[in-house]
């Protein structure tokens, strides 16, 4: 690991663990606001909880527990919302990285992170906490930036093990941060800020803890991140003269364009698909194996723990042999098979529960392949049309299309990620309290095969451009 790799995955770490630090508190959060606020039925968070009582209400009508589903459904909108606010975003901050440079846009983004931050801390209305999460849906740029700046430095042959990073800091992340989240939930405020006598959120001290990351990952990126952006890697693989075939050149472009245009189709279709399974997951085993929130963060762990294995033991090693396109294949067919899995499950639960444990499992491991795969191989797959070569002579990009920019062009491939997010949890919550789990992930598995037969254009299209 180079050493502005080593930065990069660093300050991913400590990003990600702050962003991972709230999500098992949502829930909590909301509830809380709840005790607070009943009491005026014109205020946000009562209209809020009205307007998706009235949704939820069309698609599905519990016998017991309704405000829970409620505040559980709403964690979700809260979820979409901020994947909502990176569709709209990415592109801007991709696009600014690449005139400014990544180092500068990353540093601005991160204040806007910490701004956030201090909202949460002092957010004891539901108003003031949505306003803390706009801003950091807004502010949130570290990994678009993190996979630009990891492109810069790696040459095509060592990319995919270049971005494998990126997912390892997720999968590590997502394991340790929401435990740690839950744990410092109950912990007393530090007397140093109880003594400032200001009103505070409930889970100050979380908030505090993420404040803290996030100062130190902004320090740490100040002192110790160069610029990037027109960086020549150690060994170029690729120069290009500038008199070089004019048609050529041209061909290329719109090859590599119409390539990215796929693969961000891709990345919406699956996040679409793959966000609804993650988000319906806890109704599952709340709906039907009545599990409490120690049991389904193990089982959220677990899928991190043997995500994270199989990207530093299996995927840096076999991607290069295998290659992008077809490691992404194969772990979106690992998340139809869970998804089968997850289909006849609910047919074993009261006649043989051993059996409907032992599918859930299996469908974690599937999906912790797929988490493992899919998003790296298709960014990397997606950076790999952004390199244009360098001139042999002086040393700097030989060329520059606007379409193929780093910075833009992963920015657009993110922001249609983040649009499946948004989507994938509502119309699968629809779907499942409408027709049930059976039909909905057996729906998703259909449509998760239909998805990796047509991966297939991708390496055609690769083919054509190699």
């Amino acid at each position: 690991m180079g050493n502005v790799e080593r930065i990069v995955f660093l300050s991913l770490v400590l990003d990600l663990f702050a962003f991972t630090i709230p999500l098992p508190l949502f829930p909590r959060i909301i509830e809380w606001y709840t005790v607070r606020e009943i009491s005026d039925p014109n205020g946000l968070l009562s209209r809020t909880l009205r307007f998706v009582s009235a949704v939820r209400g069309i698609f599905y009508k519990p016998l017991q527990n309704s405000q829970r589903w409620d505040v559980v459904f709403l964690g979700g909108l809260m979820g979409s919302a901020f994947s909502t606010l990176q569709f709209l975003v990415s592109p801007h901050i991709g696009s600014l990285s690449d005139t400014y440079g990544r180092r500068n846009v990353l540093l601005i983004t991160m204040i806007g992170n910490i701004l956030s931050a201090l909202v949460w801390i002092q957010s004891t209305t539901f108003a003031s906490y949505m306003l803390s999460r706009i801003i950091g849906g807004l502010s949130e740029g570290n990994v678009q930036l993190a996979t630009a700046i990891l492109s810069d430095i790696s040459t095509p042959r060592n990319r995919s093990k270049a971005l494998a990073h990126v997912g390892i800091a997720f999968a590590i992340c997502f394991c340790i941060g929401p435990p740690i989240g839950a744990y410092f939930a109950s912990r007393p405020v530090p007397l140093f800020v109880g003594a400032l006598q200001m009103e505070l959120n409930v889970y100050a001290v979380p908030a505090l803890l993420t404040l803290v990351l996030l100062i130190a990952e902004t320090l740490f990126l100040t002192v110790a991140l160069p610029e990037t952006r027109n960086t020549q890697p150690d060994k170029p693989e690729v120069h290009v003269n500038e008199k070089s075939n004019a048609a050529s050149a041209v061909r290329s472009v719109q090859e590599r364009t119409e390539i990215l245009r796929v693969l961000r189709k891709l990345h919406f279709l699956f996040l679409g698909i793959f966000s609804g399974v993650e988000f319906t997951l806890t109704f599952l085993t709340f709906d039907l194996f009545d599990w409490n929130n120690k049991q389904n963060g193990a089982l959220i762990g677990s899928i991190g723990i043997i995500s994270a294995l199989l990207q530093g033991g299996y995927v840096r090693r076999a991607i290069s042999k295998v290659g992008e396109g077809k490691m992404a294949q194969r772990g979106v067919s690992s998340c139809a098979l869970g998804l089968v899995f997850l289909t006849i499950l609910p047919h074993f639960v009261s006649t043989r529960p051993k059996i409907a444990v032992g599918l859930l499992r299996a469908a974690a491991i599937c999906l912790a392949f797929t988490s493992a795969t899919v998003v790296s191989s298709l960014t990397a797959h997606a950076s790999l049309q952004c390199d244009e070569g360098f001139d042999k002579d002086t040393g700097k990009p030989a060329a520059v299309y606007p379409e193929l920019a780093k910075g833009k062009a992963l920015g657009e491939f993110r922001s249609s990620g983040q649009l499946g997010r948004a989507i994938g949890p509502l119309l699968a919550c629809a779907s499942y309290w409408t027709f049930g789990p059976s039909v909905t992930y057996g729906v998703s598995a259909i449509a998760m095969l239909t998805l990796s037969a047509s991966m297939k254009t991708v390496a055609v299209l690769l083919g054509k451009s190699s």
